[in-house]
């Protein structure tokens, strides 16, 4: 199986995810938050710096779950729109990607 690359848009939804979860552990180390959340810390570090755009849900529910962050927070740092661009998921070629 041949991944696709990353559409930036991707890109940068794993960039706020990263951010969002390094905001959320504040002082907590990586180290004890990884261990609670069941992931290993290079998991989690790959995750905040953006390295891994696309994580596992069930990664991102138990790091969420162990910061306190509700999923409909992470959704809605992760999703919310660029200055000047359109909804998540539209333009060009959009439907194709969806539809895959």
């Amino acid at each position: 199986m041949v991944r696709l690359p990353l559409t930036p848009a991707e890109v940068e939804r794993g960039q706020r995810l990263g951010a969002l979860l390094r905001r959320g552990r504040g002082e907590r180390s990586m180290l004890e938050t990884a261990l609670d959340a069941g992931v290993s810390p290079e998991t989690l570090r790959k995750i905040e710096s953006g390295r891994v755009a696309t994580p596992a849900f069930p990664t991102i529910a138990a790091i969420a779950d162990v910061l306190g962050l509700s999923l409909d927070q992470v959704w809605a740092e992760i999703n919310r729109p660029r200055a000047g661009a359109g909804p998540v998921g539209s333009g060009p070629g959009a439907r194709d990607r969806l539809a895959s």
